[in-house]
């Protein structure tokens, strides 16, 4: 196998030669966080009009997310399609077995294959970048089941490099904190409801109207757990902070309020559950 590109520039350069590959052009699935909105401009910029993103207006994302995922194509004059997706109608993705991500993705990218189909357009690329390898992530097995591709992954590309090219480019979702659907919030086995989803949103707000940018809000029966960057957790012996989060948090139906000692940490909830090897991933280089 060919040795992958080490530095960013020769990443970028295999990125925007895959694109260019791109014949009848692509459709980018599109959250708004920092790998998707890299990948959004790349791509755009290649393909020009035969670039379109694609955004799930779905329950487990945010409302706040939704709003900066419309005003990030707004502002760069990017084509836009924000769709309802209906994962809250399938049993196997509401009863949040291990495969909840797979039943997930699989509802978003049937709603991409019927969107570019209607669009005219042939390729279904995602933001995937080779850190979400090793981890747990049956997502990316449905999206490539349905014939997505993930570029930057292909073309070597880590958080680091992402984050580094967006500045390149002037992005504001370059320091952007990372971000996952409001489903992640829930251990393996608890029923996904939006009364729950809503909970979370409003409890994660509340966090961040303190000051928390990176933080996530972990239900542990009647328990809301607060993840938020090590560093910060000195924060919580400020006992006017404790009783105004506690008083926000309890007020949304939460009976215990909870801080994880060990931090934000990513897909947390994921401990002891099976990895996907890279292996497992086509096209993504070896290192």
């Amino acid at each position: 196998m060919k040795e992958p590109p080490t530095e960013l520039p020769e990443k970028v350069a295999k990125l925007r030669r895959m694109l260019s590959e791109l014949q009848g052009g692509a459709l980018v699935a599109f959250s708004g966080g920092a790998d998707s909105a890299l990948l959004a401009v790349e791509a755009a910029a290649v393909l020009g009009a035969g670039c379109v993103l694609f955004t799930a207006d779905s329950p487990t994302l945010p409302r706040s997310e939704l709003e900066a995922a419309r005003a990030f194509a707004s502002k760069l004059g990017l084509r836009h399609e924000v769709r309802e997706t209906n994962e809250m109608e399938q049993p196997r993705f509401v009863a949040n077995d291990a495969y909840r991500c797979y039943h997930c993705k699989s509802e978003l990218f049937e709603r991409m294959v019927s969107a570019a189909r209607e669009l005219g357009v042939k390729w279904l690329l995602f933001g995937a970048i080779t850190d979400d390898a090793g981890d747990w992530r049956p997502g990316m097995k449905a999206a490539f089941e349905k014939g997505g591709r993930a570029p930057l992954m292909e073309a070597g590309f880590t958080k680091q490099d992402v984050r580094e090219r967006s500045k390149e480019l002037g992005l504001k979702t370059w320091d952007k904190p990372s971000a996952a659907c409001l489903a992640s919030r829930f251990p393996a086995g608890r029923p996904i409801t939006l009364e729950a989803l809503s909970r979370v949103e409003k409890a994660e707000e509340a966090l961040r109207s303190l000051g928390f940018r990176q933080c996530r809000v972990r239900l542990l029966d009647e328990a809301a757990r607060l993840e938020v960057e090590p560093g910060e957790l000195g924060r919580f012996a400020d006992e006017g902070l404790r009783k105004r989060l506690v008083q926000k948090l309890k007020a949304l139906g939460f009976r215990f309020v909870t801080l994880d000692l060990e931090g934000f940490r990513s897909g947390s909830l994921n401990q002891g559950t099976t990895r996907i090897l890279r292996s497992d991933v086509p096209g993504l280089p070896e290192v």
